[in-house]
């Protein structure tokens, strides 16, 4: 008896890569003048920790984030590559931001079955200078996708996590 093992395997476990870490800082670098890219470790404390299960709804499942910080510029630049689950699986983002606004942020990977055009440019192009408000919001509104909303809620919220993790950086 023969057995086809592909049959065996989950839909969607394989990840649709749209564009590498790498790619992304060079990317970014483009906006600014010959940054100097330095890797840094942001520990994840219950205080930290306590704020993004407030945004996410959920902890956040690492005990360190590694991120990259500008150290030539006159206003200091960080880059984050952050996970948050769709609907059912992660989804890679990398946001850049400068300023406390977004400078830029893209889907690195995804893993869903359904939301994909989260990763087009129409659609991530109305982060760009986005913040958070002093509610704790993002002060502009996002347009959704239909059939994808748990995917647009997503990134809404990892947009939300790097500009908090963008400024306890900047206050160590």
């Amino acid at each position: 008896m023969t057995v086809c093992i592909f049959a065996l395997l989950p839909f969607g476990l394989i990840a649709k890569s749209y564009l590498s870490q790498d790619s992304f800082v060079s990317l970014t670098s483009q906006s600014l003048e010959n940054p100097v890219w330095k890797t840094k470790t942001l520990w994840l404390d219950k205080s930290i920790q306590a704020e993004l299960k407030n945004i996410l709804s959920h902890p956040y499942p690492k005990l360190r984030l590694r991120y990259k910080i500008s150290t030539n510029q006159p206003i200091e630049s960080t880059i984050w590559f952050l996970d948050e689950i769709g609907k059912e699986r992660p989804i890679s983002f990398a946001i850049s931001i400068k300023e406390n606004q977004i400078q830029l942020i893209r889907v690195l990977e995804f893993r869903e079955s359904r939301g994909y055009e989260i990763h087009m440019h129409a659609f991530t192009e109305q982060f760009n200078q986005v913040s958070v408000s002093g509610a704790g919001r993002l002060n502009q509104s996002i347009d959704g996708i239909t059939g994808a909303t748990m995917s647009v809620n997503a990134m809404k919220k990892i947009a939300r996590v790097a500009l908090f993790l963008h400024t306890i950086a900047l206050s160590k």
